[in-house]
């Protein structure tokens, strides 16, 4: 396997068989630090949940007392404020995410003792509890709930502006505030919940542009999964070039690494990529001659076709020097292997001579196979790739003046190759795949091991 080990992110390149019915691809996973604090930031510290509990009105707390006992009403109670909130993240296996909030809550409100009206302060810690799932997946779109919310009181501190404090009282309270509390904090943890979701997964769903070229509209392709050991997240997305339509691939599910230390991990498809790479790597023919100036590589290609001009050949008089024309064929194609990624496409050399009469000899036409090898990086959250020639094999597909025999030329193709065609690919590649921000974690500071 590759692993790429990033700043609180890994990314991950497997090969999968065909057996099991899913495509490779490349994925990130995130720590539990990470991904913990984004949702403390989005629920907490940026004051959602307490601007969703601010004013919460607790029901009034009536006791008619007893034989010995005075009438006791409470009456006006609200939530003044919310102190220490923290949050804590947990998964769920088949189910999503449990989050745990711990705060203490005071509240505020007036207290009748018998014929005695005063102030009352209660301050009461609770434990909030949210089991969160996804469901209703449907064009990239998924459906947040609570599957399930509860509440745990802790300790319950009263405070009358006369200081008198009866057992009874905080008995009452404790038993009213156990009773009523979860049905009100809920639902706001409901509201809360299906906030976040809005803005973190919409991270999700989002239309990037690649340069100058296309766009790329990321989308969920599948409902999220739940193990016990990471939340997996599988991306997809529409590909479509600048004025034209959309590059198609192959929607096949993909599989998602488990790292045990990791907590979210997300999946990008080896198809998916193959699209991106289509739209990325735009090379148009290149036409040069072999003069002193040109490239080695095509010097010594030259040389060594001249020596393959067969004995007695009338059309084989070199009075003009050599051109070269190279074109890509096809689309070019990402393997995700163990411990490799590389890329393979293929090119047409054309070896010709244009007379003064503007006649064209053709000496050679060449298809090179070419297999790169590929450098991963991050670079201002994008993913860069960049190549390097790890193999060629060359076949001739027609010569114009007999050369049959082009073994002597394989080394001096890949080098002429290496030095005009991977540098345009190189320049292609080098504005990135951008990524999405998924959940708001920036990808900086990226520490890439593979």
């Amino acid at each position: 396997m590759k692993l790429l080990k990033l700043f609180g992110i890994v990314f991950f390149c497997g090969l999968l068989s065909p057996s099991q019915g899913v495509l490779s691809g490349l994925s990130c996973a995130v720590s539990p630090g990470a991904m913990q604090k984004v949702l403390s930031d989005a629920i907490i510290q940026n004051g959602l949940l307490q601007k969703h509990l601010q004013g919460l009105v607790v029901p009034n707390i009536m006791d008619e007392g007893g034989l010995l006992n005075s009438p006791t009403s409470i009456t006006g109670l609200r939530l003044l404020r919310v102190r220490l909130p923290k949050l804590a993240v947990a998964l769920l296996p088949g189910i999503g995410v449990q989050l745990v909030i711990n705060a203490r809550l005071d509240l505020g409100g007036s207290c009748l003792v018998g014929l005695l009206s005063e102030l009352i302060d209660i301050s009461v810690d609770v434990t909030i509890t949210a089991k969160i799932k996804c469901t209703n997946f449907e064009l990239g779109v998924v459906q947040v709930v609570i599957d399930d919310c509860f509440c745990i009181l802790g300790a319950v501190k009263i405070k009358l502006l006369s200081g008198l404090l009866s057992l009874s009282i905080n008995d009452l309270v404790l038993n009213q505030l156990t009773a009523t509390l979860p049905g009100l904090l809920c639902p706001v943890m409901n509201i809360v919940v299906n906030l976040v979701n809005i803005q973190l997964l919409g991270t999700l769903n989002a239309v990037i542009p690649v340069g100058t070229v296309g766009t790329i509209h990321y989308h969920l392709a599948s409902l999220p999964f739940a193990s016990g050991m990471f939340l997996g997240l599988d991306l997809d997305g529409a590909v479509q070039r600048v004025g034209g339509s959309i590059i198609p691939h192959d929607a096949s599910a993909s599989a998602l690494p488990p790292l045990l230390d990791k907590l979210l991990v997300v999946g990008l498809r080896q198809s998916f990529i193959n699209a991106i790479l289509s739209l990325l790597i735009q090379v148009q023919p290149q036409t040069f001659t072999c003069t002193p100036e040109a490239f080695s590589g095509a010097k010594q290609l030259q040389e060594a076709i001249l020596a393959l001009f067969p004995p007695g050949c009338s059309s084989c008089s070199v009075t003009s020097t050599l051109s070269i024309r190279i074109e890509l064929l096809g689309k070019p194609l990402i393997l995700l292997e163990n411990n490799r990624a590389t890329i393979t496409l293929s090119v047409m050399v054309q070896v010709f001579i244009k007379s003064a009469d503007g006649s064209i000899l053709n000496l050679l036409l060449l298809k090179a196979d070419l297999s790169l090898n590929v450098r991963l990086s991050i670079a201002g959250s994008s993913l860069v790739l960049a190549v390097s020639l790890g193999s060629a094999s060359l076949s001739l597909e027609s010569s114009d003046v007999g050369i049959s025999d082009i073994s002597s030329l394989k080394p001096h193709c890949s080098k002429l190759l290496a030095e005009t065609l991977l540098p345009l690919i190189n320049g292609c590649l080098g504005i990135g795949i951008p990524l999405p921000n998924v959940l708001g974690i920036p990808l900086i500071k990226a520490d890439i091991q593979i």
